[in-house]
């Protein structure tokens, strides 16, 4: 009887596919990957100029290491200062260690810029997750499932806001 009175309710009403449901997931986890290149080019840029600034041997290789590093979250970033600072640790000439230093420095700089700037707004960008979600999620995660929920947390909210715009726009 209520289908009666409300017909074209019912006729113009949208019912969402699997297959819209697939394309939502996916276009979103593009966009994540996306960003996480993005990200990783820009990690490994920075290490690039700072290395070659500090005359750090092999800038160009540890820079590549560090681009790919970008791609594990939570040790990634560890794992990538360790080629640079034994090598700078190597090329100090006398004992002062001074590029041992600056590079250390250097890890610390960009850990900071890409964890705080660079990392959020390109995953809102691509995206739409908020920064303060970007930036808390890995560490939620982390807390709730560690290591695993650091590491599925960036795609996990990709998702989670690309169906929350999807049913937004509807």
């Amino acid at each position: 009887m209520a289908d009666e009175q409300y017909p074209s309710r019912l006729a113009n009403s949208y019912q969402p596919q699997p297959s819209d449901h697939l394309r939502t997931a996916g276009t979103a986890l593009m966009g994540w990957w996306r960003a996480a290149t993005l990200d990783a080019l820009c990690v490994g840029l920075m290490w690039f100029v700072g290395l070659y600034f500090i005359h750090v041997p092999w800038a160009p290789l540890w820079a590549l290491v560090a681009a790919v590093c970008q791609f594990v979250p939570g040790i990634g970033t560890a794992l990538a200062v360790c080629g640079p600072a034994i090598a700078a640790f190597f090329a100090s000439v006398d004992t002062d260690l001074d590029k041992l230093w600056w590079t250390l420095g250097l890890y610390a700089f960009i850990a900071i810029v890409d964890g705080a700037l660079i990392q959020p707004l390109l995953l809102k960008r691509s995206t739409l997750v908020p920064w303060w979600a970007a930036m808390l999620g890995p560490i939620v995660g982390g807390i709730l499932l560690p290591p695993w929920g650091a590491l599925l947390a960036p795609p996990i909210l990709a998702v989670i806001y690309a169906f929350r715009n999807a049913n937004k726009s509807r």
